[in-house]
């Protein structure tokens, strides 16, 4: 978690905070740059190959519930997941850091007359967002082998759980990725059924596609007017 809110911290300082009045796609563009520039620093230095974490959660099962089996490593993801979420919640609605980060992000400039801090808010953000990703990429290397680029493609599919949960509220980001693992989960376990785990991605960006076109503020998310 510290490793990551460094980092974001960083990238946010040299990348992003030059750019805080240009327009969205300079941003976006940057943000991918970015992406390939960490992502390369990863090749140097771990090569292709996908590695695993060593095995610091034993892997005996827990409890088997319907002919499932629910291992320490499963168990841990949720156990850790809950809390924090739960503790983003809170920071996010309850606190006045929370309350400088939605004002921030709703109108910067007014923000900034009522006596926020932008830019250290911003900064606050950035590092809240990597120390968060050092949670999740640590669950996830408990259960899954890893490379250079697995951090972009988790990305991808956590964006499209933003959108189809809403983008801005934490439950439907919640909510969104559960429902992309479910999809995930029956297509590449049912492939008596469904199109098989060679169709994953196209189905998770078919929904992403199909959710900015009918619903683009997401499934909890609320529809708000366009400006005049």
């Amino acid at each position: 978690m510290a490793f990551g809110a460094i980092l974001n911290s960083t990238i946010e300082f040299l990348a992003y905070r030059r750019l805080r009045g240009s327009p969205r796609l300079a941003v976006l563009i940057t943000a991918v740059g970015m992406s390939f520039i960490v992502q390369n620093i990863s090749l140097a230095i771990y090569d292709v190959n996908f590695r695993s974490v060593p095995p610091i959660i034993p892997r005996s099962d827990v409890v088997t519930l319907g002919g499932i089996h629910f291992g320490w490593r499963t168990l841990a993801v949720v156990l850790v997941t809950g809390p924090v979420l739960v503790l983003l919640t809170w920071l996010v609605k309850s606190t006045r850091q929370g309350k400088a980060m939605r004002a921030t992000s709703q109108d910067p400039e007014a923000s900034a007359m009522m006596g926020i801090n932008v830019n250290r808010t911003i900064s606050f953000t950035f590092a809240l967002a990597g120390a968060l990703a050092g949670v999740g990429a640590t669950l996830f290397a408990l259960l899954f082998a890893v490379r250079y680029d697995s951090g972009f493609q988790l990305g991808l599919i956590a964006f499209t759980a933003a959108v189809l949960g809403g983008i801005g509220n934490l439950t439907g980001a919640v909510l969104g990725g559960i429902l992309i693992g479910m999809i995930e989960a029956f297509n590449e376990g049912f492939a008596w059924y469904a199109p098989g785990p060679d169709w994953t991605r196209s189905i998770v960006f078919a929904i992403l596609i199909a959710i900015l076109v009918f619903r683009p503020e997401g499934l909890l998310g609320e529809r708000t007017p366009e400006g005049t």
